[in-house]
C-alpha cells in the first residue's frame, strides 16, 4: 500500500517515516504543492496525503479518482483547500488530523503577543550589537487586559486557558458556548463586543463565513490600539485592511504565523529571491508587525500525533471504509 505525499518537508520525511515501521507503507514524497498542474506526478497509489496549501479542487479531485486514488489524507485540521463535495460525488474518503496538540498553536499565539508586547526581538538584536538601552522597549502588563478570542476549539480553549492564566479577563465569541470555558471564567458575548477587547485572537476555521472576518469594517469596530493576533488562516483577514489599519494607528501590534497568500512564500527559502508580493513586504516595514512562517504547529509533540493519526486514518479507511475518530472523517 502506498501513500503519496506533496508539499513534503524534510521534518515530514523524518517523522512519518519514523511511525511508519508499525503501518508498513510505501511512502513517496514530492515538495511540490499539489495542484492541477502537479497532480501528473501522482503514479500508482492508495492515497494522497496533502497539507494546507496543496489546492485539492475539483478539477484534481477527477484526477485523482482517474488514477486510482481512493484516499485524500490531510495532515492538518483545516479542510478549506479540499473540494469535499467533488470527492464525495466521486466516491472518495477524505480524511484530516482534527486535533494535535492544541498546545502547541496556543503557546505560539501567546509567543508573538509576548514578542510584540515586550520587544524581545528587538532587544535581542541590540544587545548583540553592545547596545543596552531599553529606549523603545516600552510594554505593558498582561495582566488585567481583556483578550477577546474568536473560535473557542480545540486550539481557542488552550488559549483561554494560558490567558487566564496570565491574569487577563477573557472574552470569547464562538456559535456555541463552551460551558467549561464558561465554568473556568470566560465569558461568551457577540463578536462585536469581542472585537473590542485589548488583545484580539482568532482561532476559527476558513469558510466561506469567515473568510475576511477581519476587514475595514471590522477593524473599524476594535479600539484604538488593539493588538490583533492570527495563528489559525490567513485568509481571516483582509491583509489590505490590516495595512490600513496599522497605517492609521487603529491597530497598534499585529502578529501573524498565517498569510491569505502564504502559498507561494512559507515552506520554502527566498532569501536569494526578490518577493514579488507588495503586501507582505509592505507589513514587514512595520516596526509593529511580527511575521511567522506557519510554525504555530511545529512542535516535535505535535508532528508525532500528525504523522501516528494520518497514517492511522488512511490504514483504517483501506481496511473497513470508516474510521473510529468520526471527526477525522470528512467524506
Amino acid at each position: 500500500m502506498k501513500i503519496i505525499f506533496f508539499s513534503a518537508q524534510p521534518y515530514d520525511r523524518e517523522f512519518f517515516q519514523r511511525y511508519n515501521d508499525s503501518h508498513g507503507f510505501e511512502l513517496v514524497f514530492h515538495e511540490s504543492q499539489l495542484n492541477e498542474k502537479t497532480v501528473g506526478l501522482v503514479g500508482e497509489a492508495d492515497a494522497v496525503c496533502v497539507f494546507v496549501n496543496d489546492k485539492v479542487t475539483a478539477g484534481v479531485c477527477d484526477q485523482l479518482f482517474k488514477k486510482g486514488i481512493k484516499i485524500i489524507a490531510l495532515r492538518c485540521a483545516g479542510f478549506n483547500n479540499v473540494d469535499l463535495e467533488a470527492a464525495k460525488n466521486l466516491g472518495m474518503h477524505v480524511c484530516r488530523v482534527p486535533a494535535y496538540s492544541p498546545e502547541a498553536v496556543a503557546e505560539h499565539a501567546l509567543a508573538l503577543i509576548m514578542t510584540l508586547n515586550r520587544k524581545t526581538h528587538k532587544a535581542y538584536n541590540r544587545v548583540r550589537e553592545q547596545n543596552f538601552s531599553l529606549h523603545g522597549l516600552l510594554g505593558f502588563n498582561l495582566h488585567g487586559k481583556t483578550v477577546g478570542v474568536i473560535g473557542t476549539g480545540n486550539i481557542g480553549k488552550a488559549f483561554c486557558r494560558i490567558m487566564l492564566g496570565m491574569g487577563c479577563k477573557v472574552m470569547a465569541f464562538d456559535l456555541v458556548a463552551n460551558k467549561e470555558l464558561e465554568a473556568i471564567g470566560v465569558s461568551y458575548h457577540p463578536l462585536i463586543e469581542v472585537l473590542k477587547a485589548d488583545i484580539v485572537s482568532l482561532h476559527c476555521p476558513l469558510n466561506e463565513q469567515t473568510r475576511h472576518l477581519i476587514n475595514d469594517e471590522t477593524i473599524g469596530m476594535m479600539q484604538k490600539g488593539v493588538m490583533l493576533i492570527n495563528t489559525s488562516r490567513g485568509g481571516l483577514i483582509d491583509t489590505k485592511a490590516a495595512i490600513q489599519g496599522l497605517k492609521s494607528g487603529q491597530i497598534t501590534y499585529f502578529g501573524i504565523d498565517v498569510y491569505e497568500q502564504e502559498e507561494h512564500l512559507f515552506f520554502r527559502d527566498l532569501s536569494g529571491t526578490v518577493i514579488q508580493d507588495d503586501q507582505i513586504q509592505r507589513l514587514m516595514s512595520f516596526p509593529n508587525v511580527l511575521i511567522t512562517a506557519h510554525q504555530a504547529f511545529f512542535t516535535d509533540e505535535a508532528l508525532g500525533q500528525i504523522a501516528t493519526t494520518t497514517l492511522n486514518n488512511v490504514q483504517q479507511l483501506i481496511k473497513s471504509g470508516n474510521l473510529n475518530n468520526r471527526a477525522a472523517l470528512l467524506v
